[in-house]
């Protein structure tokens, strides 16, 4: 009974925090489709729903090949990002001095646009692969050291004190509280980075490409293909939103005991 229960708690859950953002989509979208009928707007300014869907019918073989391209620049940037990230951020936790070097030089990387250095990269390493996979793991780095390294900061005192009194030493602690302790707030970066990668790669592919999903946004807003222009913005955000669930995912089989007790303090304030 009580598993019924919380079935259902979670349903509902899951209704109360989707169901209104899915209504609203659902909402404007019809909005649009009625309001460009109304106004018999050209299709090169504002193309229809109905036609952005046709459009994204049409262009399909051309979409995905270049969505292969944009996915492998994802993925390699992403992954790139999480090696490096990880890294300095275990590194500045471990070693103090670093830390008050590091940081500022980290907060001044972001207020540089990325779209300024994404040429620089090119002028460096060609027009390869390579500068935008860099530009995807620079969009990404900046999340998930700060993530990491803040919960490595904030491992549980009590546990640390105990496990050094035991006589564990420093890769021990750090192996058995740190890290693991860590885990929720790494994830919770990578989650950011996740919805930035996939722009992070577009990006990229505006400035010196021939081929992604960038290079086919460009290729239609000079012909003025507006309706194809839509779908490759679709098709972008459904892939940042399903890199996302991605990541959902992966926190939940990496960290269960973080998701349980929450589970349980919702089920509990629900009693």
């Amino acid at each position: 009974m009580n598993e019924r229960l919380r079935s259902a708690a979670r349903r509902r859950d899951w209704a109360r925090q989707w169901g209104p953002a899915a209504a609203l989509i659902a909402g404007l979208l019809v909005l649009w489709e009625v309001g460009v009928r109304l106004t018999d707007a050209p299709p090169w300014l504002l193309p229809a729903p109905s036609a952005v869907a046709s459009a994204f019918v049409d262009a399909g073989p051309q979409l995905w090949q270049h969505t292969g391209r944009t996915l492998v620049e994802t993925a390699a940037g992403l992954v790139a990002s999480v090696v490096t990230g990880v890294a300095l951020a275990v590194a500045v936790d471990l070693l103090p001095p670093l830390r008050r070097a590091i940081y500022p030089l980290l907060v001044v990387s972001q207020t540089i646009p990325i779209i300024a250095l994404a040429p620089l990269l090119v002028v460096w390493f060609g027009f390869g692969l390579l500068p935008r996979v860099l530009v995807v793991t620079l969009v990404c780095f900046f999340p998930i050291v700060i993530s990491t390294a803040q919960g490595l900061a904030a491992a549980d005192p009590d546990m640390v004190a105990l496990l050094s009194s035991m006589g564990a030493d420093r890769w021990m602690v750090f192996r058995k509280v740190r890290l693991p302790g860590a885990l929720p707030a790494a994830l919770s970066g990578l989650r950011i980075a996740a919805t930035y990668a996939v722009m992070g790669a577009v990006i990229s592919e505006w400035i010196g490409a021939s081929q992604g999903l960038g290079v086919f946004m460009i290729r239609s807003a000079n012909s003025y293909l507006t309706a194809r222009l839509f779908a490759a913005i679709a098709l972008t955000s459904v892939l940042s939103i399903a890199l996302f669930g991605l990541v959902v995912l992966l926190e939940r089989w990496a960290v269960p005991w973080y998701f349980a007790a929450r589970r349980e303090e919702r089920w509990e304030e629900m009693r």
